[in-house]
Parts: structure tokens; sequence; C-alpha cells
């Protein structure tokens, strides 16, 4: 009985170090991040409007914060626009300048 509870353990600490092994693997293994596209070069459109208020509150956080190109992907172009407008929008009281 001792030796086949002593072989059932190696079995089992075996299995462990793999599995440990293939986390530790995963871990250090990245993607390559997939490339983010303007939305509004996508949709050729020329102007960002601050009354699309549905449109902007996508680019501001819950506490009200403009999002970072990083983040939204929009090019450095649209990302300009998109900041005045949502700027224009929290003047006209559209938006709201902080979170709730």
């Amino acid at each position: 009985m001792t030796e086949v509870a002593e072989t059932v353990a190696t079995e089992v600490a075996k299995e462990e170090e793999k599995v440990e092994k293939e986390e530790r693997v995963k871990k250090f293994r990245k993607q390559a991040p997939k490339k983010k596209v303007c939305a509004f070069c996508l949709d050729k459109s020329n102007t960002i409007d601050y009354k699309d208020v549905n449109k902007l509150r996508r680019y501001i956080t819950e506490n009200g914060k403009i999002l970072p190109r990083r983040q939204t992907g929009v090019c450095s172009i649209h990302q300009r626009e998109l900041a005045e407008a949502i700027k224009r929008a929290r003047i006209m009281a559209l938006l709201p300048f902080k979170g709730e």
C-alpha cells in the first residue's frame, strides 16, 4: 500500500510542477496589441460636433476626465478636436465638468 501511495504522490507532484511551469510561461508570453484605428477617420467626418453628446460621452471617464489617445485610439488631429468639442459641451452644460 505504501508503494502505491508513494507513486501516486510523485505523479501528483509531477503534474503540479507541469501546471506551475505552464502558468509561468503564460505569464511571460505577450501578444502584440491590436492596432487601434481612429473612429473619426473611418467615418470620414470633417468635424466633431459638440452637440452630439452620446458620441462625446464615450471619450470621457465617469469622473468627467477626457480619455487620452492611447486609450481611445483616436488620431492626434481628431483628439484635439474631440477635446475642444468636449470642453464646449461642458460650457454649454451638455456634459458635466465633474462626475457624480
